[in-house]
């Protein structure tokens, strides 16, 4: 089975801290691979509580260094590794995430197997796992990318935090999309908002577009009601994703392709 669990969908530093919606990153599983992208806080409890076992990880990805997408990382790699007993998995993070001000731990980085630098352009192979990083995002001060996966029936994209800029939407165009939309408005922060994601479903028109994510300002919106209104916008099918929500990604082939 393809699939991804949402662990949790909140983002930006008040929801977060106050975990209106939960922050434990994303679990994507293909065949006998399993990955967590982004655990932030909760990452670990929050896996335990949807019955997945940490200990069965192949690998552990980072967007960017930011608390919301890596507070859990350094915990999840000691779960991953037993306690650090048995050296394995890979753990791939841009490269500020472990020079001056690391979020990764130097001891720690003795527990995993293999340590990879995230560069833009480049493609990554774990298990039967395959991803890319297309372009480097726009996002304050921290190396940040997005995601390419490669499916059995369709390649999904995960455009993470971000700006929006030229070149973004061609980058990441794909029948399957997946959005960090924290923004209602369109504003000054590194972070998209909802009319930058209509902007992008406009010169890509996927199949279906996803949403997570959330700051406040999409929350007092209501997500669904964004979608909605997006969808009106754009014509593309659009899903939002809850904390503890499993997609299977073969029905979404079935339903939409």
């Amino acid at each position: 089975m393809e699939k991804l669990i949402f662990l949790g969908t909140g983002g930006a530093r008040f929801v977060v801290s106050r975990q209106m919606r939960a922050s434990g990153g994303i679990w994507i599983s293909k065949g006998n691979t399993q990955v967590l992208l982004d655990p932030g806080p909760g990452a670990l409890v929050k896996s335990l509580e949807k019955g997945l076992n940490p200990a069965k990880l192949s690998a552990l990805i980072l967007s960017h260094r930011h608390l919301d997408h890596s507070s859990d990382v350094n915990i999840m790699i000691e779960a991953m590794t037993e306690g650090g007993f048995k050296k394995r998995g890979v753990v791939f993070a841009p490269e500020d995430a472990l020079e001056d001000d690391p979020v990764i731990l130097k001891y720690i980085r003795n527990y995993v197997g293999k340590i990879e630098i995230l560069r833009e352009g480049r493609e990554y192979t774990v298990g039967e796992i395959n991803f890319s990083t297309p372009i480097k995002h726009i996002h304050g001060n921290a190396e940040t990318y997005g995601f390419k996966f490669k499916f059995s029936h369709f390649i999904l994209s995960w455009i993470t935090d971000t700006r929006y800029f030229a070149g973004l939407a061609e980058a990441y165009k794909a029948p399957v999309m997946v959005f960090n939309m924290v923004r209602l408005p369109s504003g000054p922060l590194d972070h998209l908002s909802m009319p930058d994601v209509v902007k992008i479903l406009k010169e890509t028109m996927p199949r279906v577009g996803i949403l997570t994510h959330f700051g406040m300002t999409v929350l007092r919106a209501n997500p669904w009601k964004v979608a909605e209104e997006i969808e009106r916008a754009t014509g593309v099918k659009m899903l939002v994703a809850k904390d503890g929500w499993e997609i299977d990604l073969e029905a979404v082939s079935r339903e939409y392709f």
